[in-house]
């Protein structure tokens, strides 16, 4: 389970150093791709293949579903991190998250986002009142 803020720089070549407790989950492999609100998504190996299988067993013939593959797997990188623990952000996903150098890296159950930090804080301060709001109708009693 992947949970957390981080705050890490992405250094001159794009790269990024994924969080110490972030790694040894994405040891084996990762995909990189774009994330819904501008963030950045990123899914061990293993749990990609079940949302890219999720994504073939669907209909291609609706026009939503074929637009939302071309968007998410256009982007789409698999990377296995270096030994220092670096993966890189490419420069297509660096312009689509428009992040330069600092981020916001967060984890959410079973994957990662990275935000540029002023769009995670507009985000954060629009959907504090939604959060607090929908946990009794998700969770009562909760």
């Amino acid at each position: 389970m992947f949970s957390g803020t981080f705050k890490p720089k992405l250094d001159d070549k794009g790269r990024l150093f994924l969080p110490a407790k972030f790694r040894e989950a994405m040891g084996d492999g990762l995909v990189i791709t774009r994330g819904q609100d501008r963030s950045i998504d990123l899914r061990t190996r293993a749990d990609f293949e079940v949302f890219a299988e999720k994504f073939q067993n669907a209909s291609q013939t609706d026009a939503r579903l074929r637009a939302y593959g071309r968007m998410l797997f256009a982007l789409a990188s698999d990377q296995v991190p270096d030994k220092q623990g670096r993966i890189t952000v490419t420069p297509e996903l660096r312009e689509y998250s428009a992040i330069e150098r600092d981020c916001v890296v967060i984890g959410i159950y079973n994957r990662i986002e990275i935000w540029e930090p002023a769009s995670w804080a507009a985000y954060t301060a629009a959907q504090e009142t939604a959060f607090s709001d929908v946990q009794e109708e998700i969770f009562p009693g909760f």
